[in-house]
């Protein structure tokens, strides 16, 4: 990889404090970070026009853009994604599946590992796909969402193995719904494996989500969605996520999957360490409205709004930069708070906050750069150019 040397831009410290400075570049690391000029460069230089400089978003739930999707089941797919992900200064990802048969994830699986470990990802262009968040089988059918009810399974430790083998290599996710995990079997052996287990489509109470914890259940899937919702005699999963310290919340910050005033209590409650920005954006992110596919099911969208026919929400077309916007309109938080919204926290619950997740000497050089707007000007991924604005 070429050494580069970036310029003329301010650099979000792992403080959240903007320093002035340079950024230097080399074998898909940060080498130096300055806030004097770094006279002894005269390699390439790329001018970042005062832009500022984040580390690159890490989106954990993404199910596909550009036409295509992970469950297509073809490398070609993975790259078309990955490749598109750095105009909305994605740079990294987990490969989300969807409830379909046994045979079409684990072809959906084989796709992902090829591409991972194939030259395709060592030459790729674009973000850095981190592993699998497997959302579904093992959901309530109650609570199935744009999910195919036909598909829906028990967690089961055998199949998990069977697409992922015995050590799960790949996996970092999992969303089930607790209640229908016998004595939280599935929960604890994911737990022991160190995949995340979150609790999504569920129709849990919250009791059900408190035991769940204790066998390690730590996250909770498109929070809001596709779970049972605050009661005053039963606070259920959305309760769950207010009070419990140890789950941390998926965001779909698109004005749609949550209202304005849901996300405002939920940053005012939760707080910015305990949410991360996800997109959850199906096949139709990046183009323009129509019919789309998603499971053999026809998905309508038009403007920002994704849906099944009978108006089930089927997933989203938003993009992580958009969701930044949509948060900081709303609250104005602290651009420490963003980063860990959109990178910190991600990175360090994937165990990936030694080489992502921050601006630091020797960590990946994942690094975006964006406007006051969070407009996005240009993404580096692992040091290469993956995106840059022709106007800015």
């Amino acid at each position: 990889m070429t050494a580069m040397l970036i310029h003329n831009i301010r650099i979000a410290l792992p403080s959240g404090q903007l320093m002035t400075g340079e950024i230097l570049m080399d074998n898909g690391k940060i080498v130096q970070i300055s806030d004097q000029p770094i006279d002894d460069w005269s390699g390439a230089r790329f001018d970042g026009q005062g832009c500022m400089a984040l580390p690159g978003f890490i989106d954990l739930h993404i199910h596909g853009a550009m036409g295509a999707d992970f469950m297509d089941g073809d490398e070609q797919a993975f790259a078309t994604i990955a490749n598109y992900l750095p105009q909305e200064g994605t740079t990294s990802f987990l490969a989300t599946t969807l409830t379909q048969s046994v045979k079409n994830i684990q072809r959906a699986v084989d796709s992902g590992k090829r591409f991972m470990d194939g030259e395709n990802a060592k030459s790729a262009n674009g973000a850095e796909m981190l592993g699998f968040h497997l959302e579904g089988p093992f959901i309530h059918p109650d609570q199935a969402g744009a999910q195919p009810l036909e598909f829906i399974r028990e967690p089961s430790m055998d199949l998990v193995e069977g697409w992922f083998g015995d050590e799960l290599e790949h996996l970092k996710v999992v969303t089930l719904a607790p209640e229908i995990d016998q004595d939280f079997k599935v929960i604890q052996y994911l737990t022991e494996h160190g995949v995340i287990s979150s609790a999504g489509h569920t129709t849990a109470s919250y009791v059900q989500i408190e035991q769940a914890t204790q066998y390690g259940l730590r996250h909770l899937t498109h929070y809001c969605n596709a779970m049972t919702s605050l009661h005053h005699r039963e606070i259920g999963v959305v309760g769950a996520g207010l009070l419990n310290d140890q789950l941390v919340c998926e965001v779909i910050a698109d004005g749609i999957h949550i209202s304005d005033d849901m996300l405002k209590l939920m940053l005012k409650v939760i707080g910015p360490e305990r949410l991360v920005l996800i997109t959850d954006s199906m096949r139709a992110k990046g183009l323009s409205d129509g019919t789309y596919s998603l499971a053999d099911q026809q998905v309508e969208v038009v403007g920002a709004k994704a849906t099944l026919e009978n108006g089930t929400l089927a997933g989203s077309v938003l993009k992580m930069n958009d969701g930044v916007k949509k948060i900081q309109g709303l609250t104005e938080l602290s651009l420490h708070d963003i980063m860990k919204m959109t990178s910190s926290n991600a990175a360090q619950r994937l165990g990936v906050y030694d080489r992502k997740g921050s601006i630091e000497v020797g960590k990946d050089a994942d690094i975006i750069l964006l406007n006051e707007q969070f407009d996005v000007h240009s993404t580096f991924c692992m040091g290469r150019m993956s995106y840059a604005r022709d106007h800015f």
